[in-house]
């Protein structure tokens, strides 16, 4: 599929031509629902979310006062990010509706900077997990899923649109 490039002339398709579907589905609905359950996850079952870190059949141990703090801050960390990804685009729909080349620039702001975290959250899981767990999937756990998988699957999607796949791009329109 080509890049578009919008004309002068051209006026933008519905309140969010530079978050299009899928996108908006990806970004806006399903990353931040994504993040919002290790959230809860973590601060409901401190113990047992730092136990899933590591693929194991043991059962959890308990953690000390440490190690909930911890896991608590990683759980408000995932919160924190699925309320920026939530609330900062449908801010930019709602208020720059007729504005898409400002739109693209602060959706591209975001989407650079949850790219990088993606890059070495993947790195830092991958690094993490003991060596006979670290590429055979079959041992892995949703936890680890999650950390992986799920994380290429936005990153590639972050790529996709600043490739301008399946979306009219309106910087080039403004630089040229």
């Amino acid at each position: 599929m080509s890049t578009a490039t919008a004309t002068p002339q051209a006026r933008p398709q519905g309140s969010f031509p530079a978050l299009p579907h899928p996108y908006r589905f990806l970004f806006i609905g399903l990353e931040p629902a994504s993040l919002f359950l290790p959230f809860f996850l973590a601060l409901l079952y401190p113990a047992w979310f730092q136990h899933q870190l590591i693929p194991s059949t043991a059962p959890a141990p308990p953690i000390g006062p440490r190690e909930v703090m911890a896991i608590w801050q990683l759980g408000n960390c995932y919160g924190l990010l699925g309320l920026i990804s939530s609330f900062v685009f449908r801010a930019v729909r709602d208020t720059l509706k007729d504005n898409p080349w400002a739109q693209e620039r602060i959706v591209a702001a975001s989407l650079s900077a949850l790219a990088v975290a993606d890059i070495t959250h993947i790195l830092i899981t991958l690094l993490a997990l003991p060596p006979d767990i670290r590429f055979d999937i079959a041992k892995w756990n949703a936890m680890t899923w999650g950390n992986v998988p799920t994380v290429v699957v936005l990153f590639a999607g972050r790529m996709a649109w600043f490739a301008g796949i399946g979306r009219t791009t309106y910087l080039k329109q403004k630089v040229a």
